[in-house]
């Protein structure tokens, strides 16, 4: 019996993790004997847990556990005391804990910090798409994001393209420029995710003042004359025609209150 492993099984209606990390912590603390854990992850019927306990009733062994749906909680503790199997609760005194610190119940649904781990990494792919397929550094970006900003200079692009980032939108965006040809890649994709920005000529005209300012430039630049941008204004709204897709006047408009209008669309037409 010397050399008889002590098996920790690690049982939880999520994935697992947080019970195998407690159980590994406290084996660490133990610098003798051979140690074991057995993860069963996703455990949501008291038929699996029988399964579970009749595998472990004759080894040398205990039930650690991370399981908040309060019947199926109980099932086990009851059952583990009828084999005869220690049984931890690991959620439970925390949860308790807090409830008396904050005054509100728990939830006591599975798997919330998984979901809430995934919209963080969502969030944060979302923001390094927007990153990566800015400006139209990479056309190859049109075909993989959910939504693609089509506009001249100035409509706020960009400050979009963070902004639905941090929604969990994966934004491309393009700049219209009479000179470039547009990518082909535009053709190719739904015209439901092309959104087309547009602005009031003499708006655009003040921002690219205020942006040669800023550069040290002058504002007397083709950049920010009245010719230029109408011409510009002409060719990007020519095209958005052309791609038959939605376009949004952004002259008055937050980026907010663009972003919602965006965020309207894409669920009206279930593009996420």
């Amino acid at each position: 019996m010397e050399n008889e492993s002590t098996v920790i099984y690690v049982l939880s209606d999520s994935i697992g993790e947080t019970g195998e990390q407690v159980a590994k912590a406290a084996i660490s603390q133990f610098n003798s004997g051979k140690y074991e854990t057995r993860r069963f992850p996703y455990i949501t019927d008291e038929d699996q847990i029988i399964e579970i306990l009749e595998e472990a009733k004759n080894e040398k062994c205990m039930i650690l556990f991370t399981i908040v749906l309060d019947k199926l909680r109980m099932f086990l503790l009851n059952k583990a005391q009828e084999y005869n199997i220690m049984a931890v609760d690991v959620m439970t005194p925390i949860l308790e804990s807090m409830e008396a610190l904050i005054g509100f119940e728990p939830k006591r649904e599975a798997g919330l910090i998984r979901r809430l781990d995934e919209k963080y990494f969502r969030k944060v792919e979302a923001i390094e798409f927007a990153v990566k397929y800015d400006d139209g550094k990479d056309t190859k970006g049109i075909k993989k994001a959910d939504i693609v900003l089509i506009g001249i200079s100035r409509t706020s692009k960009t400050p979009l393209s963070m902004y639905l980032a941090h929604k969990n939108i994966k934004v491309a965006n393009i700049p219209l420029v009479p000179e470039v040809p547009p990518p082909n890649e535009l053709f190719e994709i739904d015209s439901k995710r092309i959104i087309g920005l547009t602005a009031n000529p003499v708006k655009i005209n003040e921002i690219r003042k205020e942006r040669l300012k800023a550069l040290g430039l002058s504002d007397n630049a083709n950049y920010a004359s009245m010719d230029r941008i109408l011409n510009e204004i002409q060719y990007a709204e020519d095209l958005m025609k052309k791609l038959k897709c939605p376009v949004i006047d952004v002259s008055v408009k937050a980026v907010e209150e663009t972003a919602g209008i965006i965020m309207k669309l894409v669920k009206d037409n279930e593009l996420l």
